[in-house]
């Protein structure tokens, strides 16, 4: 029998990722963990950033800017995904909602003071241009979700829109969808859909017209439309000469 990976043990995620080959900077859980609506059979998502030597990036032979490993723990799959430093912060640096909240999950499996860096880096990262960002990750998953119907690509959609909306409100990254459910535009059936998720991943949806859908799906992109006009995010990020400065630091003392 699949394990129930709603609940995860941090203490076997943590002894695991100290097999890596570079040291890490931060791991956290992303996916639908973080997002709020993980199911009993859903896989574990971790994210993070590693450094690479200097040896390893000024010589002939290079490092690996991406590791990507993939395993099973009890029954589960575990993907751990880290970006090197400098990819990771050229990330930062564009509109990418992803990175930031990986940076800014709050379930943290391996931390440490640059990670703290990191984190306080990343308000000087958002700007109002992470609305395309939200907007074109929505179109992708409710394209998905009118080819499968299944609840995971609409719940995708319903988090990411909200989490976009509340981004340029307010600058501040929410992925949590439970935590995003009291938005005026949200939809109220949406606690229902979560609770259904959580029996199994793949789910298919059942007893809801498809107007109703897309019609709520139409009213969040209005919003995010809304509040983008309406932000006083910059339009460009700030947090370059930090980045490098932490980058560089990093760099030689590895």
């Amino acid at each position: 029998m699949t394990r129930d990976m709603r609940q995860l043990d941090y203490a076997e995620l943590r002894a695991i990722m100290g097999e890596q080959p570079y040291r890490l900077l931060f791991a956290t859980v992303s996916g639908a963990h973080l997002y709020g609506f993980p199911s009993r059979d859903s896989d574990v998502d971790l994210r993070g950033v590693h450094i690479l030597p200097a040896a390893e990036v000024v010589g002939l032979r290079t490092g690996p800017e991406i590791l990507d490993r993939t395993w099973f723990e009890n029954e589960a799959e575990v993907d751990l995904v880290t970006h090197d430093l400098a990819k990771f912060a050229r990330l930062m640096l564009r509109r990418n909602g992803y990175v930031l909240e990986q940076v800014l999950s709050p379930l943290v499996v391996v931390s440490t003071p640059e990670h703290d860096e990191l984190k306080a880096l990343a308000a000087d990262c958002v700007t109002k241009w992470h609305a395309h960002h939200y907007r074109g990750f929505a179109n992708t998953q409710w394209d998905f979700f009118e080819r499968k119907r299944e609840l995971k690509p609409l719940l995708y959609t319903f988090r990411v829109l909200p989490t976009g909306i509340n981004l340029m409100r307010t600058g501040v990254v929410q992925a949590d969808l439970r935590e995003l459910v009291d938005l005026s535009e949200a939809p109220a059936y949406l606690p229902e859909l979560m609770a259904a998720k959580a029996e199994a991943e793949h789910g298919g949806l059942e007893g809801m017209a498809g107007e109703q859908l897309a019609e709520d799906v139409s009213r969040l992109h209005t919003a995010l439309d809304e509040a983008e006009a309406a932000s006083r995010l910059p339009d460009r990020p700030s947090g370059e000469p930090a980045l490098h400065d932490l980058l560089v630091r990093l760099r030689l003392s590895a």
